[in-house]
């Protein structure tokens, strides 16, 4: 099962609802495209500041590394492992800008593919917006474990695994 989060767009002026069909799906994982091809994936995804920090890093990485007179295998190795790097970590590129231009973070649905995420997503947020606006509501039960619970005559404020002032070993 693939790992999503799934990000809003910001709204448009004088628009009350979400215009659901641009939401974004990011997958967590290695990007194959990201890694074969990266300059070109980032273009795609309109990722301008990760492509200028991408192309300065590596030029300056090259630069460094024929100054100090490795062979081109090196360099080649140095720019694969940079690939390498961006294709790992390309939801996490997708996610840092999407959130600088203004997009909300809903949260994170797992799905087998694309279509079963967003289909769990939509229902779930179907779900959810209908119970707040006034449909029927389920009572609002938190964990039991919720409910702090005093055990022993302690007094004491003691909090943990200690053991209580004043007892037995």
């Amino acid at each position: 099962m693939s790992v999503y989060t799934v990000h809003e767009p910001p709204r448009r002026v004088g628009t009350a609802a979400a215009d659901v069909e641009r939401f974004a799906f990011v997958r967590d994982g290695l990007s194959w495209w990201a890694f074969l091809v990266t300059p070109l994936w980032m273009l795609r995804h309109r990722m301008w500041l990760v492509l200028v920090c991408y192309a300065v890093i590596s030029a300056g990485l090259v630069t460094l590394v024929r100054m100090l007179g490795v062979s081109g295998a090196i360099v080649g190795v140095i720019g694969l492992l940079i690939s390498l790097l961006v294709g790992l970590e390309a939801g996490t590129l997708r996610r840092f800008t999407l959130s600088r231009r203004g997009w909300k973070n809903l949260g994170v649905v797992s799905g087998d593919d694309l279509e079963d995420a967003e289909r769990r997503f939509f229902d779930a947020w179907l779900q959810r917006t209908n119970s707040t606006a006034g449909g029927p509501r389920a009572p609002a039960a938190g964990p039991a474990s919720a409910v702090p619970v005093r055990r022993g005559p302690s007094g004491s404020d003691v909090i943990g695994l200690f053991p209580e002032p004043g007892a037995r070993r």
